[in-house]
């Protein structure tokens, strides 16, 4: 039995749903790596970012040398179970950054994402005061069949994780890559690299696709994550 090279533990944003890690992961073990999806507890007004941090541990079980991939909302939990696993690398995908203190709330204000998604929505010609649209702000470039198999599915999400302020002092001493989505709507590529400088000293890495990547261009994302 091949034992495989890496351990991917993929862990999702808003919703917490393991399912949209689907299609990558299937990419990711034809590479010859393993890939666990972690399913959060978003829908639980109870949990906050400690029972997230235990539900990736938990997840992760014996397996070593992990290298843990955020979507995300999943920026916020993904570092705190650093400290509590053997992670080689920490891949942030289109990821919230949160700094020592601030709560997953006031980080859009903090950072100037309304800002960001406005001036991008003019750029391209899109009304920025719209009402929202999953479909135009996140599923613009995912393919239809997968667009309808995730509309079928409610995936609520508590604003607990969001109220609370983010407990690290500093960010884990894990090397680190930021992954941006070149036509992420949400997260506009450029507002991701100013953030990634300002926070973490890191370039961000653009990669094709929106908001939601690992869903659009499943392969691209497995070689990014992989090479």
């Amino acid at each position: 039995m091949t034992t495989p090279d890496r351990t991917y533990l993929l862990v999702p944003g808003a919703g917490g749903s393991a399912w949209y890690w689907h299609r990558l992961v299937p990419e990711l073990r034809r590479r010859g790596h393993e890939a666990i999806a972690v399913e959060l507890p978003a829908a639980d007004d109870r949990a906050g970012l400690r029972e997230y941090a235990d539900t990736i541990v938990a997840a992760a079980g014996d397996h070593e040398r992990l290298v843990l991939v955020a979507q995300s909302m999943g920026g916020l939990s993904a570092p705190l179970a650093c400290d509590r696993l053997e992670v080689t690398e920490l891949i942030l995908v289109n990821a919230m950054i949160p700094a020592p203190g601030e709560t997953g709330g006031d980080w859009w204000t903090v950072t100037g994402q309304e800002q960001a998604r406005r001036a991008l929505d003019e750029r391209e010609g899109r009304a920025p005061d719209a009402p929202f649209d999953p479909r135009v702000m996140f599923f613009h470039d995912v393919p239809a069949e997968v667009t309808e198999a995730a509309m079928a599915v409610e995936t609520p999400q508590s604003g607990t994780p969001f109220g609370e302020p983010w407990p690290l002092d500093a960010w884990p001493a894990v090397p680190t890559r930021v992954l941006s989505g070149e036509q992420d709507r949400l997260f506009p590529a450029a507002f991701q690299a100013r953030i990634a400088r300002q926070r973490l000293g890191i370039t961000a890495e653009p990669v094709p696709g929106g908001h939601l990547v690992a869903l659009s261009r499943p392969a691209e994302l497995a070689a990014r994550l992989t090479g």
